[in-house]
Parts: C-alpha cells; structure tokens; sequence
C-alpha cells in the first residue's frame, strides 16, 4: 500500500445515487496514482456503487465502515468481514470514535473485529484517540496506548500481516478544532514507538494516518508532519472538489 494514505469516510452520507455521481466527478479529474494511496469507507448500501465505478483502479481501495466479529450468525443488521472481502473490501474501520463513544463500542470488541479481519485475509484500520477531558487532565498517550494495544491484543500474526492505525484525537473530530501539525507528530511518534514494541520492524512502513477537522487548507501542512502516512477525512470527503483537493495534496 503506497504512502501517503488517503481515506474517506462518508459515515452516514452518500446513497448509491449521490455515490455514482460522487465518483463520476472525481474520477474525472483524478488520474491514476503511483505514489499514493486512495481509500474509500462508503456506507453499506453504496458500497457496490463506489466499486463499480472504481472499476481496474488498483490505486483506489475500498473498505468498509464497521463487521461484526463473528463469521456468521442471527446477528441482523450486522456485516462479517467475510461478506465484506466477497463484496471486494479490502480494509475494515475498526474502532472509529462515533463507534467507541455514540454506539459504545469497547476495547474488547475492537479486539474482536481486528482478530476477525486478520482471520480473513483483510487489513484493519484501527483507530484510536483522546477526548478533550483525558487530554486536558495529561491522559493522551495513556489513553492512546491503551486503545492500541487493547485493539491489536487479539491478533496472532502482528509481526508479518499489514495493519493501519489512525490517530482522531476526539476533540477534534468535527469541531472544527484541528491538532497542529506539531501536535501530530508528537502522538503519532508515540504510537509508533507502541508499534516497535508490538510488531518490531513492521512498525517502521505501517500507515499512521491523522484524522480530526481534515480539510483542503490543511491537509498538506499535516502530511509534512514527521510520522503522518496519511489522512482519514470525514466532511470534508463528502464534496467531489474538496475530496480532489485532499487527494492531490
């Protein structure tokens, strides 16, 4: 996977319909990569959408937003990471704050859903982060760590299968409020000190992406940071001109 990695994550936005002119209008204008990575997180019923229109683009992946961590089972509106990797998902997002803190997600069962994405063949993007609280009171890193090393905890084969972490300090995620760049260097140098402990060398080429207020005016500033290999985008995402901007920078 070449770095820099670029995701989207279109949360609860972009039907099949907005989806297939999404990515007409973005294609259009973004010819294929070499020296990037572009990964797309649509919603469950736009995904074969998004896919269709990828086509034979290997420098464009798709993942998905959230599995379960069971193969399969009466576990209704729930996906399995093996429906996901049929569909053509490469990459599952595990962990993201809204899952942690508006659906209750835990430690543990991001556990789970990396195990499960291991077990298949496909690459977890864990995601980890502080709220404004624990980083007032001096609990970032502590927070960090713990939520990395709780995520990865399951997984039998760290040192040789490909994972990707992105770092959304909570307090930052769609407030408006962004970390510096200075700021993001310093947890993401963190995070991978924690990854030399886990995964020894592989540590050294895993993506570790930013996420929290991404937009055009600061996307390159924040690439530059020591550390950054990417970027996990929310709204600003959700607009072909802005997504092109973010992608080209």
């Amino acid at each position: 996977m070449n770095r820099p990695v670029l995701a989207a994550n279109w949360k609860m936005n972009n039907g099949p319909t907005m989806s297939r002119e999404f990515m007409q209008a973005f294609l259009d204008q973004y010819p294929r990569q070499n020296d990037r990575t572009i990964l797309f997180f649509p919603p469950a019923l736009s995904f074969a959408a998004v896919a269709d229109a990828i086509d034979d683009r290997r420098d464009i992946l798709l993942g998905v937003q959230n599995v379960h961590w069971e193969d399969q089972g009466a576990f209704t509106g729930e996906l399995s990471v093996n429906m996901a990797r049929d569909a053509g998902a490469r990459v599952i997002l595990v962990g993201h704050s809204e899952r942690r803190h508006v659906f209750g997600e835990t430690d543990e069962q991001t556990a789970l859903k990396c195990a499960a994405a291991e077990r298949s063949g496909m690459t977890p993007l864990l995601c980890v982060g502080e709220k404004l609280e624990e980083r007032e009171a001096g609990q970032a890193s502590e927070i960090v760590v713990r939520q990395l090393r709780a995520g990865f905890s399951g997984m039998k084969q760290l040192a040789t299968r490909d994972v990707m972490v992105a770092y959304e300090p909570v307090w930052a995620i769609g407030t408006g409020r962004t970390a510096t760049p200075e700021d993001a260097a310093t947890m993401h140098g963190i995070i991978r000190e924690e990854l030399k402990e886990l995964c020894g060398d592989r540590a050294r080429v895993t993506p570790i992406l930013y996420g929290g207020s991404v937009n055009p005016g600061n996307a390159a500033s924040l690439l530059r940071s020591e550390n950054v290999d990417g970027l996990l985008v929310g709204g600003a995402s959700l607009d072909a001109g802005s997504w092109l901007a973010i992608a080209k920078a």
